[in-house]
């Protein structure tokens, strides 16, 4: 990997390079082209690498599934933004933990101010192929590094923040006080973020997660799952104020590529072992 790059930022390059292989591949289910003008760079600069997760990213070797669930979750996300951008033609969204991806250039209306903010080493390569604008902007910043919202303040919304694959890299405690800050500082707001079902972070069940993780895509023992959650209406009950408004699971697209995996729509623990929820922030 990259040097300076932790484990939690290189989730990142995980995440782009499972959208480029989507959108090179046959009936793609995401079209992102500026993933496929990346990794073709990157690739010059990971094929010398001999670490596991380089060599899987170059040969493009990732796991079919992962591939396909990354490519869905981008898609419904961006449908997310799309929808928000419907109601609010000039709002502004918040991309929180935004790695390598162009989301901004996939829903862009022509008037949306877009924020993506990550840690400054993931901001520090995004800069090589995006430049910021009057609308779209890039923060390098710890999200739990609350200054991240001054610039943000400067807009009167409405506002969309967005943690795709984010909170779960967090601690518990940490995921609420952003929250929480999040509602206080831009109350009416509204909040998409994906999550991980608490009942798998037991113990021993976590020790099963941790290892096909590490073994699965090579990443490093703080890329492990670290907080997560029960309900969608659990954060309910950290504010008055908080307003759950739905959720979402990969396995209801019932997108075909999805295969027998289907299935697990029927089982709710299974449906929800990672999931997206909506909040409005009153």
């Amino acid at each position: 990997m990259l040097a300076g790059i932790g484990d939690v930022a290189a989730t990142s390059f995980i995440t782009l390079y499972c959208h480029a292989l989507e959108t090179l591949s046959d009936n793609p289910l995401l079209s992102d082209p500026k993933s496929v003008e990346i990794t073709t760079e990157l690739n010059k600069l990971l094929s010398p690498a001999e670490h596991p997760l380089d060599r899987i990213l170059v040969t493009g070797t990732l796991d079919s599934r992962l591939v396909v669930h990354i490519a869905i979750r981008a898609k419904k996300y961006d449908d997310y933004a799309q929808d928000f951008l419907q109601r609010f033609p000039d709002g502004v969204i918040v991309n929180i933990g935004c790695g390598l991806d162009s989301r901004f250039l996939r829903i862009d209306n022509g008037h949306v101010i877009f924020y993506d903010l990550d840690l400054p080493e993931i901001i520090a390569i995004k800069k090589r192929f995006f430049t910021g604008t009057e609308r779209y902007h890039l923060i390098a910043s710890s999200v739990m590094d609350f200054d991240w919202m001054t610039p943000v303040l400067r807009h009167k919304g409405p506002f969309l923040f967005m943690a795709e694959g984010v909170f779960m890299y967090l601690d518990g405690e940490d995921v609420r006080l952003l929250v929480l800050k999040i509602q206080e500082k831009f109350p009416g707001s509204e909040l998409l973020c994906e999550v991980v079902n608490s009942f798998w972070l037991r113990p021993l069940l976590k020790k099963i997660l941790d290892y096909k993780i590490s073994h699965q895509v090579h990443l490093g023992k703080d890329a492990m799952f670290r907080s997560g959650i029960s309900d969608g209406r659990e954060m309910e009950q950290w504010h008055s104020g908080i307003q759950f408004l739905g959720e979402w699971s990969y396995f209801d697209s019932d997108e075909k590529k999805l295969g027998w995996l289907r299935l697990l729509k029927h089982c709710e623990l299974l449906r929800k072992t990672q999931w997206t929820i909506h909040y409005r922030l009153n």
